[in-house]
Parts: structure tokens; C-alpha cells; sequence
């Protein structure tokens, strides 16, 4: 009995030692990461030090979100309530616009933010704001947030907005997710504390308005914050602007399409470009999914007769591989004709292009589901349409993983195999597992430097290209925030910061 009791003691005295030693980074940098989460998990689980760190991080971040968004929100209200108290005080009869904003406080519509904007004509206002702008070693980013009139309606996020920018005569061009569309008053290299986007007149909201967006709403999903439809991209060619956006092509039933107009700074009248009568149903599809996030819409233009359109898949994965179908694909849409080819496939939701004119070739960002967003290289004039392997072939794995009950019979389908090669696909240049929510990709004025944007990653990732198609020297600088968008300017960069809705002007050193 005695032996017993002794070697507990003796048990429990080397535990604790190993457990003391153990808490000192100098020992626990002695082992490499693998061998520490085996420890934390099994030895040690009770203090698994690594993710303790990762939660922090996590609610720290969550933290600083929920405040920045509170103050948005403050701010956007308060700019609707002084607005309506100031007309109450000449008119009787505007009763009405308090009853709706008074419901629009109760029901917390973003949409209705943004409309009430638009209907004013109200400029967008931000300002320089010097606590979130920041110095690295390769640039510096001041960041310009909302201060009144503020844009609510998000893609991902319920609010705020998210939005997409170009530059059209040194001036800055911004597109909102619910079609607001303004221009700086100023241009781009002479920006001071102050910045002003004054809205354009457009047809916008005869092809996507509020019945859209209110649709957004309709699905109780836990991980739906924001806004299934919207505009999906704005890209302006000489004198010319394109909106693509997610259309109803009949009740419930979805493509990605494409707008033109010629661009003006007081009024613009949008028309079709390139539509189809193909669509996928919300309710009624082979797939029994679907998800409007998955839509593509990036767009590229080509030449004077040319522009590309990239479209997702909505979740509809066997229109894919099909080429009787729009989906899953970049189109290339003749301008005067309105015809189209498809230039490549295989594709699950692609959010960024650059065509690099110098190479002739084209850089496609696209979405993998759980793990597997991909840059692959697109070159022209093939004999065949070059296919990168979706739903076949993927880096990543379906949500869930390959043993959730609800994938047995999708991995059936769709195998998601670890190889594009193999199946006679084509191979991404690059593919990031997990996933950092891939979106634009732009060319740099440094010969076969590319920088690429991202969204759940908060970052952007700057790398060579090499003449035998690897990615070297990629570097990542982190932003802080989800980068819906972004575009090369004369001086560096210019990104839409999703998390509060802000422009981030960088230079790049």
C-alpha cells in the first residue's frame, strides 16, 4: 500500500514538473506544431495554450468589429432622424416618411438604408481616418470610412455595405451592392481629410431593386447575414461603364448578367448587354442547393468589341461541366453583336480577373468550397475550351467534409478529386487550403508582379509570376478588414473594405 501511495506521489510530483516546464515558451518552442497539439490535446487539454490564443484573437477582432458597426449604425441612424426632424419642422404632411422610418428602426432592413439615399440623391461622405490607416514595409494605407449618408446593404455581411470602385478621369467610380452609384469630387491624387462621392442618376433599379433585395431576407439560414442579390461588379472601358448583377430572370429563378451605358457624371441609362433565359430555380434545381454568393460576375474588358464575364455556379453544380450552359464559366460577350463564346469552364465562383495584355493571358480568382480557392492562368485561341475542373477536381472538400451524412451521395456526383491533371483538367498556378475568400486579382507595374485581394483572410497577397506559370515570393500583409474589392491606380492601390465600408487608398513603397 505503501509502494502505491508513493509512486501516485512521485506521479503526481513529475506531472506537475513536466506541467510547470511545459508553460515556459522556450521549452514548448521545442516542439514543432504537431507534436504541441498532440500534447494539448491529450496531456494537456485542460490549457491547450494555441487555441486559447486563436479564441482571444477571435473575440478581440469580433469585438472591434461589433463596435465599429455600432457606430455606423448610430451614425446612419442619426443622419435619417435629423433629416426627417428638420422637414417635419416646414411640412405636416411627411407623417408618412417618419411611419417608415420609425419601421424601418424596428425592422433593421439594410436595403432600406441605401434606398432612402438614393431617393435624396444624397452624397456619400467619408473621412480620413488616422487610427485605422497604417505603415508596413512595402506601403502605406489611409483609410477614408463613412461619417454621413451612410450604405447599409452587405453581401456577406447584414451590414454595412459592400461596393465596388474604378477610376474614370483620375476620379474615383464606386458602385454599391443595392446599385448606388457616385463619383469623388476630387481627384484621386489630391485627396485631403475630407472625401466626397457625389451619386449619378441611373436606370439601375428597373433591372435589380427593392423586390430583389428584400428576397434576401426570405431564407432562414443561420449563415445568410447579408444580401443574396445585388450588383456584382462595375468596370469602366474608355467611355463606357458595365454593371454586372444577379437577375431574375422569372420568379425565383437566377442568372448573372451584364448592363452597359455610356458613362456620365449626371446621368446614365443602362442597357442589357449580355442575359439568358437559362437560370437556376431557388426551390427547384437537380442539386436541391442553391446560393447566390456563388454568382461570379467579375468583368474584364478585352478591347474595343470584347468584354468578359465571369459566372458562378449558384450552387447548381452539374451546369458546370455542360457547355450548353452559362454557368460555371468566363464568357466573352461581342459588344456590337451581343453574341458570346465561352473562353473557358470548369469554374465555381470566379471573383477575380486581370487580363494582362502585355502576356495575352488572363488571371482567374475563384472560391473553392471548404478549403481550395484557386489563381489559375487562362491563355487564348486554344483549339479547345481550356477546362479547370469543377466539380470534379478540387483542393478542397464539400461543406461538412467527405464523412458528413448529408455528403455520401455528393461525393457520388461530384468527387472533388486531388488532382486536375489526372482527370485531363487543367491545374490552378496556385490553390490556398484552408481558404482565405479569394476576390480581385490586379497586375502591378513591376514586370510580372500581381497582387491578390481576399475576404475571410482580411488580406492581400503580393507574388512573382514566373515564366514556367509558378507563384514566388508571395507575401501577405494583413489589412484588417474583408476586401470586397480593388484596382490599380497611378500610385498604388485602391481597395472597398467590407467590414466598415471604407476606401483604403495604399501606396505601394
Amino acid at each position: 500500500m505503501k509502494i502505491i501511495r508513493n509512486s501516485l506521489l512521485l506521479f503526481f510530483f513529475f506531472f506537475l514538473l513536466i506541467n510547470f516546464f511545459y508553460d515556459l515558451s522556450i521549452i514548448r518552442n521545442l516542439f514543432n506544431k504537431n507534436q504541441q497539439q498532440i500534447i494539448n490535446e491529450y496531456l494537456f487539454p485542460y490549457k491547450n495554450i494555441n487555441e486559447l490564443e486563436k479564441e482571444i484573437e477571435t473575440v478581440q477582432k469580433e469585438s472591434n468589429l461589433f463596435r465599429g458597426q455600432k457606430k455606423l449604425l448610430e451614425k446612419a441612424f442619426n443622419d435619417m432622424l435629423e433629416e426627417v426632424n428638420d422637414m417635419r419642422e416646414e411640412v405636416e404632411y411627411l407623417q408618412s416618411i417618419e411611419d417608415k422610418i420609425e419601421k424601418l428602426l424596428s425592422q433593421l432592413d439594410p436595403y432600406e438604408f441605401d434606398m432612402h439615399i438614393r431617393r435624396n440623391n444624397s452624397n456619400l461622405e467619408y473621412i480620413f481616418n488616422p487610427s485605422h490607416s497604417f505603415e508596413s514595409a512595402v506601403l502605406d494605407i489611409d483609410i477614408y470610412s463613412p461619417e454621413k449618408n451612410i450604405l447599409m446593404y452587405g453581401i456577406a455581411n447584414q451590414f454595412p455595405a459592400s461596393g465596388y470602385i474604378d477610376h474614370y478621369n483620375n476620379k474615383i467610380i464606386f458602385l454599391s451592392a443595392s446599385g448606388v452609384l457616385a463619383y469623388s469630387q476630387i481627384d484621386i491624387s489630391k485627396l485631403n481629410n475630407k472625401l466626397t462621392l457625389k451619386q449619378i442618376k441611373t436606370n439601375i433599379h428597373d433591372f435589380i431593386d427593392e423586390n430583389q433585395f428584400q428576397k434576401s431576407r426570405q431564407h432562414d439560414f443561420d449563415w445568410l447575414e447579408g444580401g443574396w442579390f445585388s450588383t456584382k461588379d462595375l468596370q469602366i472601358y474608355e467611355d463606357d461603364i458595365y454593371v454586372s448583377y444577379t437577375r431574375e430572370v422569372r420568379e425565383n429563378c437566377w442568372n448573372t448578367s451584364l448592363l452597359q451605358g455610356e458613362m456620365n457624371y449626371e446621368i446614365i441609362k443602362f442597357e442589357i448587354l449580355f442575359t439568358s433565359d437559362e437560370c437556376v430555380d431557388v426551390n427547384n434545381n437537380i442539386d436541391n442547393e442553391f446560393n447566390a454568393h456563388q454568382s461570379g460576375g467579375r468583368i474584364v474588358n478585352l478591347d474595343k468589341e470584347n468584354v468578359l464575364l465571369s459566372t458562378g455556379d449558384f450552387r447548381s453544380r452539374h451546369r458546370v461541366q455542360n457547355l450548353e450552359s452559362i454557368f460555371g464559366k468566363i464568357i466573352k460577350i461581342n459588344k456590337n453583336k451581343k453574341d458570346f463564346s465561352i473562353i473557358s469552364m470548369g469554374h465555381r465562383n470566379p471573383q477575380g480577373l486581370f487580363f494582362d495584355i502585355e502576356n495575352n493571358f488572363l488571371l482567374e480568382a475563384e472560391h473553392g468550397p471548404e478549403g481550395g480557392d484557386e489563381i489559375n492562368l487562362i491563355r487564348f485561341n486554344q483549339d479547345t475550351i481550356p477546362n479547370y475542373g469543377w466539380a470534379i477536381s478540387s483542393y478542397g472538400e464539400h461543406y461538412g467534409g467527405k464523412y458528413a451524412p448529408q455528403n455520401k451521395k455528393k461525393y457520388v456526383k461530384y468527387p472533388l478529386h486531388k488532382s486536375h491533371l489526372d482527370y485531363g483538367f487543367i491545374e490552378p498556378i496556385k490553390y490556398f487550403n484552408p481558404s482565405i475568400g479569394i476576390s480581385q486579382i490586379v497586375g502591378l507595374d513591376k514586370k510580372n508582379k500581381y497582387v491578390v485581394a481576399s475576404l475571410k483572410d482580411n488580406s492581400i497577397y503580393f507574388f512573382d509570376l514566373q515564366k514556367n506559370n509558378n507563384i514566388e515570393n508571395l507575401e501577405r500583409v494583413n489589412v484588417g478588414e474583408r476586401i470586397r474589392d480593388m484596382i490599380k491606380v497611378e500610385n498604388g492601390l485602391v481597395l472597398f473594405l467590407e467590414d466598415t465600408a471604407s476606401l483604403a487608398f495604399v501606396t505601394l513603397k
